[in-house]
């Protein structure tokens, strides 16, 4: 999930958050790149960085060429209200895979 651009003699491939992922390298190898991360990485847990020095567990709902939208982690539950964050594209580098014990809500400490 994701898109690969020329670059020199080779490719790069940028995953589906505008990030890339592969360094300059054949065709080949940038597909196999982004197969890594496939579309379950979208439905993964994420954590956010804000800007008063929390860490909030989110979950990606949206990504378009203009913006990704994170909302915090409901576990699920279809009757909660949380909080959603819009992004800029490609992803800040605030936004990350989770780190913490996906069984709690505690995000864990920033660092």
């Amino acid at each position: 999930m994701g898109w690969i651009q020329p670059r020199g003699d080779g490719f790069v491939a940028l995953d589906a958050l505008g990030r890339q992922v592969s360094g300059v390298v054949d065709w080949l190898a940038a597909e196999e790149a982004l197969d890594e991360r496939g579309l379950h990485f979208l439905a993964d847990l994420w954590q956010l960085d804000l800007p008063d020095g929390t860490r909030a567990r989110v979950r990606i709902v949206e990504v378009t060429p203009e913006r990704v939208v994170v909302k915090v982690d409901d576990f699920g539950a279809v009757e909660a209200r949380t909080d959603t964050h819009v992004l800029a594209f490609p992803a800040p580098d605030t936004l990350r895979p989770f780190e913490g014990d996906p069984g709690t809500l505690d995000a864990g400490p920033t660092d």
